[in-house]
């Protein structure tokens, strides 16, 4: 058994609204010292550190455990799963 990281990233599907990304982006243009800045999304990363014998073992064992443990809206949500060694 090998061991891996993996990181979860799970962000708003493209057309659902994006709060804190949006206030983030309105303070600085408030602030007006980043005007080249134009949008701003807020992800939120889950890091997993997991035995298992291969990286696609390791990625599909915590996609099992984000989708029963229904950690993200599958509605509105993207998930992105990478795997690293550790």
């Amino acid at each position: 058994m090998a061991t891996f990281d993996v990181h979860v990233i799970i962000e708003n599907k493209p057309g659902i609204s994006d709060p804190e990304g949006e206030t983030i982006l309105n303070d600085l243009v408030l602030k007006g010292t980043h005007s080249v800045i134009s949008k701003i999304k807020t992800a939120k990363m889950l890091k997993f550190t997991i035995k298992e014998k291969d990286k696609k073992s390791a990625k599909t064992k915590v996609q099992e455990i984000c989708d029963e443990l229904r950690i993200y809206n599958p509605m509105v949500s993207k998930v992105t799963i990478d795997v690293f060694d550790a």
